[in-house]
């Protein structure tokens, strides 16, 4: 096999993921879009070309786009249109609204957030935070989710990032601030 065609699945949905909602494995995908000249195209190209001659709904033209273009080199994992983004999740076993004051208030940020300087650009109550980070270019989003029995989530997205290596470098940051978080609330 040519280094050409050769395909990266790895990080990728499951074929037999792929394959139950789209009719077609991952190779499939590929040897269609290759043919396609998909290569060459950008993504919306590639979308069109999904949703045009296959008719898939939007969420898989997307995946089934992304995962190609990672396949093919065209684009590196947690990188979007604007930069990179990661996002981490975390549940809590404290009520939504405890988890939220936490976030909300800069004195409680202060007690786990190494970077809590930060600035809230819209607040949802206990259900979202747009923020602008500290370093005054990549943008924050904190997401609020009751999981019910007073356990709570939180999803963070951080967007806008440089490069791979600085979204390497947030994904891990912000696994250690969840769990500094978690200590901080469930002591």
């Amino acid at each position: 096999m040519s280094t050409s065609s050769r395909t990266n699945t790895a990080g990728l949905m499951s074929d037999a993921a792929v394959q139950a909602k789209t009719g077609k494995t991952w190779g499939e995908w590929f040897k269609i879009l290759d043919g396609a000249g998909g290569k060459k195209m950008d993504h919306k190209g590639i979308v069109a070309i999904l949703r045009e001659r296959h008719s898939l709904p939007p969420w898989w033209q997307q995946m089934v786009t992304v995962g190609y273009e990672q396949a093919r080199g065209m684009r590196e994992k947690h990188q979007k249109p604007g930069g990179f983004e990661i996002s981490r999740s975390h549940t809590f076993d404290v009520t939504l609204s405890k988890l939220y004051a936490a976030w909300e208030s800069s004195k409680a940020r202060s007690r786990w957030l190494r970077d809590s300087k930060l600035v809230i650009r819209k607040a949802a109550p206990r259900k979202s935070l747009r923020i602008a980070w500290v370093d005054g270019r990549t943008s924050l989003e904190a997401r609020f989710s009751s999981k019910g029995q007073g356990k709570s989530m939180v999803t963070v997205q951080h967007g806008k990032l440089h490069d791979a290596a600085a979204a390497r470098r947030m994904k891990a940051y912000w696994g250690e601030q969840l769990d500094r978080l978690k200590e901080v609330l469930e002591k």
